[in-house]
């Protein structure tokens, strides 16, 4: 799990860039491994959500082992959360990631610590952003569930990763979690981050990756095209979503690629931390 910085070489990214572009513009259209037009991918991935919405964690559960939620923790770990802060969690609809960072800024030993007032945490906005109506519908309910239905710290939104209607340099923090890779332009969606963030400002992302050991990678495609559309269809009844998202990750760029990108939108002390061998990876970054 070692950390993997980015340095950014302004050289070569001008000798690529004719190849980046031309590169990136194949994902942009991409849904899965078929070709669509850009105006005809936010739709069919607005369907697969709408779909998969009211199984989407019982599904994380099970495809994962349950890895998913310790993955979540090293990424909210890697954030820092505190009382306060203006935050914003894009693609999180179901709330996974917002309750964690909730839980961080109002952790009784935290707020020992930090000596932290009633004052900063009531000023504390965590924005659960996500374009899927119903995938927000089914965060609100856990959150009426943990008895937070009315609580002012979270703020849900629906809206756009590639155009929010956050002001400029208004978040401390910026989190997505298996949310880019089904963005239509990447590019839009990162320079949306920079945008958003004060100087000074994370941003994390974590997302299913690449496998980098071979025998392993192997293994991994075996379980990812014969197993996990099968579960999709056992548990959630819908087979076609879970064979997009395995197709999705494989068109999404690799670990060092999506690192360069992060770079190039703007930020800074770029680097990236694989787990499980690079099924999955958090990548971070600075805006200065």
């Amino acid at each position: 799990m070692a950390l993997r910085s980015v340095s950014r070489r302004l050289g070569s990214r001008i000798l690529n860039h004719r190849s980046f572009v031309a590169s990136l513009h194949s994902h942009a259209t991409s849904f899965g491994f078929q070709e669509v037009k850009e105006e005809e991918k936010s739709k069919l991935v607005g369907n697969v959500f709408t779909n998969v919405a009211s199984s989407y964690d019982i599904m994380n559960d099970v495809m994962s082992g349950g890895l998913h939620r310790l993955w979540k923790e090293r990424l909210v770990g890697k954030l820092s959360p505190f009382a306060g802060m203006k935050h914003l969690d894009v693609a999180g609809g179901t709330g996974d990631v917002a309750f964690r960072i909730y839980d961080a800024v109002y952790s009784v030993k935290r707020r020992a610590l930090q000596k932290v007032d009633e004052a900063s945490l009531e000023e504390t906005q965590i924005y659960v952003c996500d374009i899927n109506p119903n995938m927000l519908n089914v965060g609100k309910q856990r959150a009426a569930e943990r008895g937070l239905r009315d609580n002012k710290s979270l703020v849900w939104v629906e809206g756009d990763a590639e155009a929010l209607s956050f002001d400029d340099n208004s978040m401390d923090g910026y989190t997505i979690a298996f949310g880019i890779r089904n963005v239509t332009h990447i590019e839009k969606a990162l320079a949306e981050a920079y945008r958003v963030l004060k100087r000074g400002g994370r941003f994390l992302c974590l997302e299913l990756s690449h496998v980098e050991i071979p025998i392993f990678k192997n293994l991994y495609d075996l379980y990812s095209f014969q197993v996990i559309p099968n579960l999709g269809e056992l548990i959630a009844g819908d087979r076609e979503s879970y064979q997009y998202l395995v197709e999705s990750v494989r068109r999404f760029p690799p670990q060092e690629r999506f690192a360069s990108m992060i770079a190039d939108a703007g930020f800074e002390k770029v680097e990236y931390e694989n787990l499980v061998g690079g099924v999955v990876a958090i990548h971070s970054a600075i805006k200065l």
